[in-house]
């Protein structure tokens, strides 16, 4: 496919879905046909060193494709989607310069939103003030009443935010205090001042499936060395306490080496944690009406990229 722009506008593709639904496989899979290069929407790929738990591929996975803003900050760092946005923008610019078309690959559903809607999170800076207070009051009272706080302040945000999920309850809760609004105000799903013209595509699958996907990749991380992962990181003197190793798969396997639980316990808990995850990506993506949705259980990749590839004419 030669065309870079579709209505006047650079056309970016994105997979998106759930974890464990082989958006990654079926990003290179287009990538290739369509000539392409891959930007990714992963908010935990991002960090150096952290491969295994966050299932980024290998090179020979990538089949010559080139990934972007993957390992591009060390995990003490403070990543925001107002700086994935930043580097995402200047990323699609070179590609398309290039004559190529940008895939945007990835779950975190503000990562996609971001490109595919305009919003412009840079716009808004957060104040540290508010959230050491909201963070002073969670270490006081505890998650649950910090999440308490956001469902009487913006239940629509807390019904998709986990109570544990401290730093995106803290978020939330800061913007309301800020703006006055919510948080969950300003996601217009209709709303398009996109620079870019977006094709949407969502993989999903029955949950019985989605599940036994999610226990099959967590046991493939343990078996690939994700717990020898977790101790280097820690050994690097990174901070348990920081975002990225409360990431699910490293917080749970930093409990088990501090004693605080067993390796059995540990990996359920991971797994429990990631079919969390998926409902909660799930609803996110769901709401959004431009998504193309693609049954991903019953059919390979190759099948599922063909059928996309025919159907939206860009063979």
């Amino acid at each position: 496919m030669s065309a870079t722009r579709l209505n006047g506008k650079p056309l970016v593709i994105c997979v998106v879905g759930p974890t464990a639904t082989g958006k990654s496989g079926l990003g290179v899979y287009l990538a290739k046909y369509l000539g392409g290069e891959i930007i990714s929407a992963d908010s935990m790929q991002v960090y150096r060193g952290m491969d295994v738990g966050t299932a980024k591929l290998t090179l020979q996975e990538m089949d010559g494709i080139p990934h972007h803003l993957i390992d591009v900050a060390d995990p003490d760092e403070s990543f925001s989607v107002a700086r994935w946005t930043t580097l995402a923008k200047k990323t699609i610019a070179d590609i398309t310069a290039r004559g190529k078309i940008p895939l945007v690959v990835g779950g975190t559903g503000l990562y996609i939103r971001a490109i595919t809607t305009g919003l412009d999170f840079a716009q808004r800076e957060g104040s540290a003030v508010v959230r050491t207070r909201w963070q002073d009051f969670a270490d006081n009272h505890g998650a649950i009443a910090l999440h308490q706080e956001l469902v009487r302040r913006d239940p629509v945000t807390a019904a998709r935010l986990h109570a544990n999920d401290l730093r995106r309850v803290i978020r939330a809760l800061e913007v309301e205090e800020l703006t006055g609004k919510p948080l969950s105000a300003e996601y217009d799903w209709n709303r398009d001042q996109s620079l870019y013209a977006t094709l949407q595509f969502g993989l999903t699958g029955a949950r019985d499936w989605l599940y036994q996907r999610v226990d099959q990749r967590v046991d493939t991380m343990i078996k690939y060395g994700l717990l020898e992962e977790v101790t280097r990181l820690l050994a690097k003197g990174y901070n348990p306490q920081s975002n990225a190793l409360q990431a699910i798969g490293y917080k749970e396997l930093v409990s088990y080496l501090h004693q605080e639980t067993t390796l059995e316990q540990a990996i359920a808990t991971v797994k429990q944690a990631t079919r969390r995850l998926v409902k909660r990506q799930l609803s996110w993506f769901r709401r959004d009406p431009s998504i193309v949705w693609m049954e991903v259980s019953q059919y390979s990749l190759e099948q599922v990229g063909s059928q996309i590839l025919s159907e939206f004419n860009l063979l």
